[in-house]
């Protein structure tokens, strides 16, 4: 195995700070907490639980043969946009008009 790879793992073990997993019968890694999500991790079993067979990325290969691992790679959740509004609700005030005029227009047809 080396970096960049895809692999399937079984999750063994979960702590506060990461997921324990068992690839085959030679090599195991570890997903470190900061490897399962861009945003904050408060609980690792949001993620994942323990016997869940999951596709990972390797991150790195250890001399020792251990494996990083990365879930969040293969993961990605998908991005929330937020408006930012300048004024507050003013400009919801102003659209509103518009929107139900426009739905009278639509029930008159």
């Amino acid at each position: 195995m080396k970096k960049g790879d895809v692999i399937k793992g079984e999750i063994t073990a979960i702590k506060p700070y990461g997921a324990f997993v068992k690839i085959d019968d030679k090599n195991s890694g570890l997903i470190h907490i900061s490897e399962f999500s861009d945003r904050f991790v408060r609980d690792i079993e949001d993620y994942v639980s323990i016997g869940d067979k999951i596709d990972l990325k390797v991150i790195a290969v250890e001399e020792d043969g251990k494996l990083s691992l990365s879930y969040k790679s293969l993961h990605k959740r998908k991005k929330r946009y937020r408006i930012k509004l300048k004024s507050g609700f003013a400009p919801l005030k102003q659209k509103l008009t518009t929107w139900i005029n426009r739905d009278k227009f639509k029930d008159s047809e």
